[in-house]
């Protein structure tokens, strides 16, 4: 017999976001949504949001059960974590197309692969631009609308880490000599400030010498954004988004005949061993505030149980320190001028039941779970 993998959820203390129940409700407070404690295929996750923008820009979900769109497809866990910018346009997209993309993917080549995910990311890159072909005369600011995307995918004891952009994933690993838990990071990052990644696009464009510029102590690509990878961005990506009645700031003195940053993911794959204990998958918004293994030994040293919340009110406690600020001073600053102290950050946190990754799964519960609190900008 087959035993399912999860039970119902555990919800952490606090009001119950409308419209949900289960495992697929979060609940809010103030800026913050958050979800304590869920079940997945492989054990217990935790999630939590922090919004700083006037409007949301990150966006993330947790999927666990048929990763295909037939019934005999592979089961596993899912998790994207979308970290928007130039506006939420193109991370709700993501959000809403990216895995169902995949499901259609995974069904067509019948499993979890690199080329079905890298497959999964392009098509959701191409009707995106579709996208804002079609909202182009209307709404011409959406070409500058864009997302980073990282993805890790657990399926058939295989850990499958996919990412565009500067968000993160990281792996908390036991060492067995000292049992002590090391931080381990498993995504590549997009983002010029990296001595490689500007080495890669002047290797791609050797005809431009301004296709990376350090502007107020920051390199970006041709002085516009930092990251070179990414899904939307559709003013770097075809140059007929390039014009009026794009805002001037994001126009480029003269076309390019071919698309200054990629929505090509890096992927890693990795074997799920016992001693992996729980990844951590986050936007670049925590990251700026804790190291890997600071926020390994926050999960490892503290119950599973809010433990995304911790993460974030951690960070969050490191950027009023930065600006000599009480945290409890930080939180009463509203979103829009809260930007000015962090960014929208999102964790999601997945434990791994050492038991379930050789279990035979076949059948469990599905669970379905979008992260974020839609409060609306102040008019």
């Amino acid at each position: 017999m087959i035993k399912p993998c999860w039970k119902p959820s555990v919800e952490g203390d606090g009001p119950r976001r409308r419209g949900g129940g289960g495992d697929g409700s979060g609940r809010v407070d103030g800026l913050m949504w958050y979800k304590d404690l869920g079940h997945h295929a492989y054990g217990v996750f935790s999630m939590a949001v922090i919004q700083a923008n006037a409007t949301l820009e990150d966006q993330s979900q947790l999927e666990s059960g048929s990763l295909s769109s037939t019934t005999s497809g592979p089961h596993g866990t899912f998790v994207g974590v979308y970290d928007g910018h130039g506006g939420p346009e193109a991370s709700r997209f993501v959000n809403e197309n990216l895995f169902s993309n995949l499901k259609r993917v995974v069904a067509e080549h019948q499993g979890v692969t690199e080329h079905v995910i890298k497959k999964a990311f392009l098509a959701t890159e191409e009707s995106f631009l579709s996208h804002v072909e079609r909202q182009w005369h209307s709404r011409p600011q959406i070409a500058s609308a864009g997302t980073c995307c990282l993805v890790g995918i657990i399926c058939n004891g295989t850990m499958y880490i996919a990412n565009v952009g500067d968000s993160r994933a990281v792996l908390g690993k036991e060492e067995r000599a000292t049992h002590e838990v090391r931080a381990v990071q498993l995504s590549s990052e997009h983002n010029a400030s990296i001595p490689s990644v500007r080495e890669e696009l002047q290797a791609m464009h050797p005809y431009d010498p301004q296709i990376v510029v350090l502007k107020h102590k920051v390199w970006r690509v041709k002085g516009l954004i930092q990251v070179s990878r990414s899904i939307g961005d559709a003013y770097l990506k075809r140059t007929e988004f390039n014009r009026e009645p794009l805002l001037q700031k994001f126009r480029l003195p003269e076309p390019f005949f071919k698309p200054i940053l990629s929505a090509e993911p890096s992927i890693t794959v990795q074997k799920l061993s016992r001693q992996d204990k729980f990844l951590i998958f986050a936007s670049d918004g925590l990251w700026e505030h804790l190291s890997n293994q600071e926020a390994v030994d926050i999960v490892h040293n503290h119950p599973r149980n809010g433990i995304a919340r911790r993460l974030v009110k951690s960070a969050l406690e490191e950027a009023a320190k930065k600006r000599e600020l009480r945290y409890s001073d930080l939180k009463k600053i509203d979103r829009g001028v809260r930007r000015h102290f962090h960014d929208d950050i999102t964790v999601v946190v997945v434990f791994i039941d050492p038991h379930s990754i050789s279990e035979n799964f076949l059948h469990s519960s599905p669970v379905s779970i979008r992260g974020g609190n839609p409060v609306a900008p102040t008019t």
